[in-house]
């Protein structure tokens, strides 16, 4: 069964949402005023307090300070760190060093095949391919055919086309943000919907 993450919560209406959908990961992007979405380290507190106990929460990074990182691993506020900056295998060893034992995911930008020979080499637990930061769009999924790790998959997906996505590329994960949103804000329906359909698949 592939799993679900429900990422760029920010509200308590969104916690409140997976807590009732139950994916398998919920994600907060922490400390990127570029996202609308982002959410300070004292915000992440308040909303990871109200979270379901079934529901593992992650933290999506852009080039933050490893302290930063460490420090919420470590007093578990959340259980796997999602990195989606230029962090590299010198950032993932010092992360490592200061969680030991603490997951940690790394996302790339897939746009030709030469971007996947990053993927499948770096030294992260998961991999999460993506078609850029928060774009709403699908890459070439064809690229994937062949992908020797598992990954996540991201980036352009929605309850509409996440059944087609499993069928066709069986990834381990994948990854739902602007596409569980209307107008902006996570829609409880179409979270529902798309947790269903991965369940489904």
């Amino acid at each position: 069964m592939t799993r679900i993450k429900i990422c760029g919560l920010s509200r308590p209406q969104d916690v409140a949402c997976v807590n009732q959908a139950k994916p398998d990961w919920c994600g907060f992007v922490v400390n990127f005023p570029k996202s609308r979405r982002s959410v300070t380290p004292d915000q992440l507190r308040s909303l990871r307090r109200e979270l379901d106990s079934s529901v593992i929460p992650v933290g999506v990074f852009v080039d933050q300070p490893v302290e930063v990182v460490t420090d919420l691993l470590n007093r578990g506020i959340i259980s796997i760190a999602q990195l989606h900056g230029g962090e590299d295998e010198d950032y993932t060893a010092a992360l490592r060093a200061a969680a030991p034992g603490k997951e940690i995911w790394k996302a790339f930008q897939v746009h030709e095949p030469a971007d996947l020979e990053q993927a499948i080499a770096f030294p992260a637990d998961r991999i999460l391919l993506d078609s850029g930061q928060g774009t709403g769009k699908t890459f070439d999924w064809s690229l994937l055919r062949h992908f020797p790790r598992p990954y996540l998959l991201a980036g352009g997906l929605d309850p509409e086309n996440l059944p087609e996505a499993i069928r066709t590329l069986r990834p381990y994960g994948v990854d739902l943000s602007s596409g569980v949103e209307t107008d902006g804000l996570k829609d409880f329906t179409k979270i529902q919907a798309a947790v269903a359909a991965a369940r489904e698949e």
